[in-house]
């Protein structure tokens, strides 16, 4: 129980040391700007290899990756969005 106490401890002191100094700093809005958009540029390059490699069959990946950015910028949630991509590739996988 100690480990994970400690554990515990060791991640969340990182996650809260940013919170007690950015109070003090002035970031200019062009920073902000740049800063909310790291997590999606994130997101893109850990996802992006998956796509070509998600089966021997590279389409698969492919069409995935078109139909849930497609449904996505339609605006569906993103339940909805999940559960079409799937129903594509597996209407797919059906027709192969």
């Amino acid at each position: 129980m100690l480990i994970i106490a400690g554990m515990a401890v060791v991640t969340y002191i990182p996650r809260m040391l940013p919170f007690l100094f950015m109070d003090k700093i002035k970031i200019s809005p062009l920073v902000k700007r740049i800063l909310r958009n790291v997590p999606y540029a994130m997101l893109g390059a850990l996802i992006f290899p998956g796509i070509l490699n998600v089966s021997e069959d590279i389409y698969f990946g492919i069409i995935g990756a078109c139909t849930a950015l497609f449904l996505a910028f339609m605006g569906l949630d993103v339940i909805i969005v999940v559960l079409l991509t799937i129903g594509v590739l597996s209407c797919y996988l059906y027709l192969i």
